[in-house]
C-alpha cells in the first residue's frame, strides 16, 4: 500500500465542512500574516521529499476506512479515489452520509435530514491531496514536523487559508507508512481516520463521481 492511497480517506465531513469560515480581520494594517512555518532541517526536508514522492506514485485507490470523530462516534465506510480531483466517500449504514468530490467541488449529501452540501474543493485539505500532482510546498505550509521514535509525523495548512483547517499524518519511519493522522476543523475539532483493505490501481466506474443532485440557487 502506497502512502497516497492511505493517506486520502481523511476526507471527514468535520474538516470538509469546516471550510470557508471567514477570516478575522485586524485592524489598522491591511496586511495580514501567513500562518507560522515550522523550523526544518536539511533532514527534514529529505523526509518531506519522500513523502511527496511516495504520495505521487498512484493515482486510484479504493479501501475500506475507520473514522473516530470529536465526540468518539466511530463509523466506518468504503472511498475510492481517482486524482486528480475525485473522490466517494460512503458511510456504511445506518449512517446517511455521501460525500463526493469532483467537478472542482465536494458535494456532501445527508439523505435522512435531505440536506445537501456543496464547497469549493480548494477551500478544504481535501483540494492538496486530489491535485494532479501531490505537493507538501506548494501553496502549503508546514506547520508542525517531528522525527523521533521511529516515527515522522508532519502537520499541514494551506497557506492561504490555514484557518480551514489542518492535516496531521504520522507515518512509520521503516518502511515508510502512514501509521495514522487525524484533521482539525475550523472550529478545533479533530478527527482520525485509518484506511484498510486497500487495492489499489485498476479502473474506476465513472459512476462512482456523479455528483448527487445539489439544491437550486
Amino acid at each position: 500500500m502506497t502512502l497516497f492511497s492511505r493517506v486520502l480517506a481523511p476526507l471527514c465531513v468535520a474538516l470538509l465542512l469546516g471550510g470557508g469560515v471567514a477570516h478575522a480581520q485586524q485592524a489598522g494594517d491591511a496586511a495580514s500574516t501567513g500562518p507560522e512555518a515550522a523550523a526544518l532541517s536539511g533532514a527534514d526536508r529529505s523526509w518531506i521529499e519522500k513523502i511527496e514522492q511516495a504520495l505521487n506514485r498512484n493515482t486510484t485507490f479504493e479501501a475500506r476506512i475507520q473514522q473516530i470523530d470529536a465526540s468518539g462516534k466511530r463509523v466506518t465506510g468504503h472511498v475510492w479515489m481517482k486524482r486528480p480531483g475525485q473522490m466517494r466517500l460512503a458511510y456504511d449504514p445506518p449512517s446517511p452520509l455521501l460525500l463526493v468530490a469532483s467537478d472542482g467541488k465536494v458535494v456532501f449529501r445527508d439523505s435522512q435530514l435531505d440536506q445537501t452540501t456543496v464547497i469549493p474543493i480548494d477551500r478544504t485539505p481535501l483540494g492538496l491531496l486530489l491535485r494532479s500532482h501531490v505537493s507538501l510546498s506548494e501553496g502549503v505550509t508546514i506547520t508542525n514536523f517531528q522525527h523521533a521514535n521511529g516515527l515522522v509525523q508532519v502537520t499541514l495548512v494551506r497557506t492561504a487559508s490555514a484557518a480551514d483547517g489542518s492535516l496531521t499524518l504520522v507515518f512509520y519511519e521503516k518502511p515508510l507508512a502512514l501509521r495514522s493522522w487525524s484533521v482539525v476543523d475550523a472550529q478545533g475539532h479533530e478527527t482520525q481516520v485509518t484506511l484498510y483493505d486497500v487495492h489499489e490501481g485498476g479502473t474506476l466506474a465513472p459512476s462512482l463521481f456523479v455528483l448527487p443532485a445539489q439544491p437550486q440557487e
